[in-house]
């Protein structure tokens, strides 16, 4: 059996089982080498209230894949000149100009709030260092919304991004907003919105046809549904990303796993697109890939709320660090992915990694809150160690 067939095999076996156990109720999973997507599989339903069976073109609500589309907007800015990461990001995103820390909460319940030491830079959005964090992640950031009234990222809305900071710029690793703050960066400079750079920049040239900030009619025909876990069970909802006020570059994009698969695997191959177009130059595409927090490692998300997320980390115990902009295992990872390799996930269990070593990546996606999900995340590490037990014989 030739190692092309081992994998599809072995990627088409996890999804079912995890469909059959009763663990996910829909998957749509793939793997690409740097010349071609050589698995792409589904299984189960788009939706437990429908039969209709999940497809391999299903649409999904991809969250925070997204960045990664948006690091190489940015990064291509750097390569014209037009972004320098180093210079304040008010520059290029004045809504930055006024931004200040929060150190606490007064005893009427206000906010303390102070101004940084610093000016956050672009670099600093892109590694997430910046300061700013997410409610469903951060205890402050949950108060903010449960007692202030601020907006969820999620809601995709101008004043959804007007948080405070919770630390000074470059002093701390934090997930959160950054990107949809890389997002402001890149339409202060194209003139554009991020959908429109987004697509002439990286989604025509990678013909990457099902990917958008807004759905077609034929994508909303596909797309998958939401679904919420509560105490073990799973349940259709009604959830959907609403009609944008701001293309959220952290979290916003709908998207196919083959359009996916052909994103990673322009980074698989230095850079290039399918036919030959320079989507990145190979230079780029190392320095992007390498640390770029010196000594600060990534850390565990705590679950704030519990409905959208679980505590999450991958591989606990093991250093990570990042770079333009995911997550990067500095240690050998027990699926078989190598140190060295990146890799990041979205909200509704969504996972994706990229080894270039071996010039395989893959990814695999559910629509199911809270995030770490344990089935569907379990599938996806299941899905990872199957491929690298393939590859090996």
């Amino acid at each position: 059996m030739s190692q092309n067939r081992a994998v599809n095999d072995a990627v088409a076996r996890v999804a079912s089982e995890k469909v059959e156990s009763g663990g996910v109720p829909g998957v749509v999973a793939g793997v690409t080498t740097d010349k071609e997507t050589i698995s792409l599989t589904s299984a189960g339903v788009r939706s437990l209230n429908d039969p209709q069976p999940m497809t391999t073109d299903s649409v999904f609500m991809i969250f925070s894949t997204t960045k990664a589309l948006t690091g190489t907007v940015a990064l291509q800015l750097v390569e014209s000149g037009d972004l320098d990461l180093d210079a304040p990001a008010r520059e290029y995103a004045p809504g930055l100009a006024d931004v200040q820390v929060i150190e606490g909460f007064d005893v009427d319940g206000s906010p303390i709030l102070r101004a940084p030491a610093s000016e956050p830079t672009t670099k600093q959005l892109l590694l997430h260092t910046a300061g700013f964090g997410y409610d469903f992640f951060n205890e402050k950031y949950e108060r903010l919304a449960r007692e202030q009234g601020q907006p969820s990222i999620v809601s995709s809305t101008k004043q959804a991004l007007q948080t405070p900071l919770l630390f000074d710029p470059g002093t701390q690793w934090e997930y959160g907003s950054n990107m949809d703050w890389v997002g402001q960066v890149i339409e202060g400079i194209t003139g554009t919105t991020l959908g429109q750079a987004m697509q002439t920049r990286v989604l025509d040239p990678l013909g990457m046809k099902d990917s958008s900030f807004r759905t077609s009619a034929s994508m909303r025909q596909r797309q998958a549904t939401m679904h919420q876990r509560t105490d073990g069970q799973l349940a259709a909802t009604d959830f959907m990303l609403p009609e944008p006020e701001v293309e959220m570059g952290g979290h916003g994009l709908f998207s196919t796993v083959d359009d996916y698969l052909t994103f990673i695997r322009m980074w698989l191959n230095d850079g290039q697109a399918d036919d030959g177009t320079v989507v990145l130059r190979p230079e780029t595409v190392d320095l992007a890939t390498k640390n770029h927090l010196g000594d600060l490692k990534v850390k565990m998300l705590p679950g704030v709320i519990p409905s959208l997320s679980n505590d999450a980390e991958f591989f606990p115990g093991m250093p990570k660090s990042w770079g333009y902009t995911f997550m990067i295992n500095e240690e050998d990872a027990p699926t078989g992915r190598p140190a060295g390799a990146v890799a990041w996930a979205g909200l509704a269990n969504l996972f994706y990694w990229i080894d270039r070593e071996n010039n395989i990546g893959g990814y695999w996606a559910t629509q199911i809150f809270p995030f770490a999900d344990p089935a569907s995340v379990g599938g996806y590490l299941e899905m990872e160690a199957a491929v690298y037990d393939a590859l090996k014989g």
